[in-house]
């Protein structure tokens, strides 16, 4: 007994040990590898939170080794725990609209006229992001604009491939658009919002619906520091902060092709620009070029480069990067033009800044009214720590 017990704890001590030293290794990787830059306000908060995602991680991929659960489960499991419990001023209830799995808060003190609607769509990557993910995010938008919120619990990526997660957003929306009596909300006053891939879902969304007669008209979208293109991963904003955490530049061509593929076999060609022809990178030219880009957003070390042509066989696996309700900012000024109103958050230290700045130049060459909001010392994700106690930024609240 004895002899099997000091196996054991000889056994137990050497996984403990093997374990410590694959999370150290994860962990002088992350330093190593990644870049904080000098204009990010408190920046060790930002390696503290980089390095807890590099470790849950880690330790996803032992189990996913071990037989256990794939690293993405595991990392979805870690995410998304529900922690809050009932909310004061809010009714908070789970539904589903067309088959979609829904979240919705509606302010409890009653209101003389009809509420504001918010349709939100949260960001992940498409891969990752949940109700729960986005669970204070929700109630705090319901609360502080007395507003009803519906958020929408798309279906995800690797098992569900593009356009299931803009499916699910549109369908949703559109139900509710139907339903608005329902829930006491103003038809003239309905919004979709998202974050990251949540706003590339909401650009499609609103892209699709402008034309539409028989829904009421969306008031506006709001956009915060969305992905709307995967057509160029060199544009300045990916070269500047291509180390920056919370998203690599290598990380932000994975997720799109996980959403477009189901994998990132493409990965490599992608990143340096030989997955499209350059045909057709010319003709997207006018809309998706650094040229666009204002000056001031090129000084931070940006090196032009040059266009690299694509076998058939590449693009043949990624040519529906080229539609608009997978990369909203290739849709045609016939569609835009008919686009509400608009507000997009930017940030600095972001890989998709620049889809943000060339979507505001899209918008406003044709009309669109567009508020632009943008964070010097933001980067990718930081509205998720907006309320985080110990862990939040000044810039995400």
């Amino acid at each position: 007994m004895a002899v099997v017990l000091t196996v054991l704890v000889l056994f137990l001590a050497g996984f403990l040990a093997g374990f410590i030293l694959l999370v150290m290794g994860a962990i002088n990787f992350d330093f190593s590898n990644s870049e904080i830059p000098p204009g990010v306000n408190q920046p060790a908060k930002l390696r503290i939170i980089h390095i807890i995602l590099i470790c849950t991680a880690v330790v996803g991929k032992i189990l996913e080794n071990m037989g256990i659960c794939t690293q993405v489960s595991f990392v979805r499991c870690m995410q998304g725990r529900k922690t809050l419990g009932a909310d004061p001023k809010l009714f908070i209830k789970d539904l589903w609209f067309e088959k979609v799995p829904v979240r919705i808060y509606q302010p409890k003190a009653p209101s003389a006229s009809q509420r504001r609607g918010v349709m939100f769509f949260h960001g992940g990557g498409w891969v990752f992001g949940s109700l729960e993910t986005h669970e204070k995010l929700c109630r705090f938008i319901a609360r502080e604009s007395e507003s009803v919120v519906v958020s929408v619990g798309y279906r995800l990526a690797p098992e569900h491939k593009y356009p299931a997660a803009y499916e699910d957003c549109l369908n949703a929306t559109q139900h509710f658009l139907q339903h608005l009596e329902r829930y006491g909300v103003d038809p003239a006053r309905v919004i979709v919002c998202g974050d990251s891939a949540g706003g590339n879902l909401a650009a499609a969304v609103s892209q699709t619906l402008a034309g539409r007669s028989d829904l009421p008209k969306l008031r506006a979208q709001i956009l915060i520091y969305p992905g709307l293109q995967a057509l160029d991963f060199n544009l300045p904003s990916y070269q500047q902060n291509r180390g920056v955490p919370l998203l690599f530049r290598e990380r932000a061509a994975f997720y799109v092709l996980q959403y477009l593929n189901g994998n990132a076999t493409n990965l490599e060609e992608v990143l340096e620009g030989s997955h499209i022809p350059v045909d057709i990178k010319l003709n997207y030219r006018k809309w998706v070029s650094p040229d666009n880009i204002p000056e001031k957003f090129k000084v931070r070390g940006y090196k032009p480069r040059v266009l690299l042509d694509c076998t058939t066989e590449v693009y043949e696996k990624v040519k529906r990067f080229c539609e608009p309700n997978l990369c909203p900012l290739l849709a045609e000024d016939t569609i835009i033009q008919q686009l509400p109103e608009s507000f997009i958050l930017t940030c600095e230290y972001d890989v998709l800044r620049d889809d943000g700045l060339l979507y505001k130049k899209r918008l406003e060459d044709n009309g669109v009214r567009v508020t632009w909001y943008h964070l010097e010392d933001g980067f990718h994700g930081i509205i998720n720590s907006f309320n985080s106690d110990w862990l939040s930024f000044p810039a995400g609240k």
